[in-house]
This record gives C-alpha cells, structure tokens and sequence, in this order.
C-alpha cells in the first residue's frame, strides 16, 4: 500500500477551510454592514476650509441641538451624483453638512450649481485627513450626528434606493424620535 504524503492533503484541508470562513462570511447577519469604531463617539473636528462663497462648516454646528447628517462628497464620485436628489430632500426636514473630499474647487462649485446645493455648511478635504480621521472609506458616507455632536449612525454608501430605505432611513427615523 503506498504511504500518503502530508503535503497530498493539505491543498484540500487549505480549500474547506476557506470555503467555510467564505460561508460564514456570506450568511452572517447584515453581512454588507461596515462596522464604524466612530459610533457613540463625539464627531472629529471638520477641516477649516470651505469653497468660495459657501458657508464654513464648524465643529461648533455639529453639537447645536438637533439631529443633523454631514455627508462626505465629491464631484468626481459617480454615486454622490447618485445619492444627490435624497441629499437635496434630506435638506428640507434637517441640517445637511457636507464634506467636500479630494476635489478640485472648481469641480466642486459648478456640481453644486448645476444640481444644486443641498449643504447648509461646507469644509473641504483636499488632501483626505479629516475623512481618515472620520474613518471614511470612500465618498460617499453619511453620518447621522445628535444634538450633543456625537455620532449615531454611519452609512457607507450613496443613499439610493432599498438600501436607504432598509438601512439608512430606520436610523435616522430612530435617531430623530430619540432626540424629540
């Protein structure tokens, strides 16, 4: 009978190893959840930079009473285009503060000119410090800020379709409940 080599069966017992963390991954509960360490934090300071004639984001309006969102965006990004309409109706009901990341200056004011202007206040990020300190992965992410500046909720994502409605919307909903 011929002997079996250790290294015939580790390929194999390698695979269903992967195969079973791959299977965990998939069936864990809200598996497309990005975990924040942000979360019940109070919100990092915001750049002290704005675009021309836009009014400068302070860390101050973050902790005036209210739930407000502050939304990091840029011009360049396909899905903040996406996302733009819910930022606009989002502005009617609460304070929208927006984060303008990476972004040429010019690009960022014809954006806002050509689809409007949903911010109440800006900064902008031109070299991304404030986003890693944010914890921001990509553009666009949203956070939902209490009337104490602290953060409530952080959705990765534009804010479209089922995933607003199913992730997004329930937490603010909560959060502007909470602070009544």
């Amino acid at each position: 009978m011929a002997k079996l080599s250790p290294l015939m069966i580790l390929p194999p017992v390698v695979f269903a190893a992967l195969a079973a963390t791959f299977l965990w991954g998939m069936n864990r509960e809200d598996a497309g959840l990005l975990p924040s360490a942000m979360l019940g934090r109070e919100a990092p300071a915001v750049p002290a930079t704005t675009l021309p004639g836009k009014t400068q984001l302070t860390d101050a309006m973050l902790r005036q009473p209210g739930v407000k969102l502050v939304n990091f965006w840029a011009s360049w990004c396909p899905p903040c285009r996406a996302e733009h309409p819910t930022l606009m109706a989002l502005s009617q009901q609460l304070p929208v503060y927006g984060i303008d990341l990476k972004d040429p200056e010019a690009n960022a004011l014809s954006f806002l000119k050509e689809d409007g202007d949903p911010f109440a206040a800006l900064a902008t990020d031109p070299r991304g410090r404030a986003a890693i300190d944010w914890g921001v992965t990509a553009p666009p992410e949203t956070f939902i800020i209490d009337g104490d500046g602290q953060i409530l909720y952080r959705h990765a994502g534009p804010l479209i379709r089922e995933d607003y409605q199913n992730r997004f919307l329930p937490q603010l909903e909560k959060a502007l409940s909470a602070d009544n």
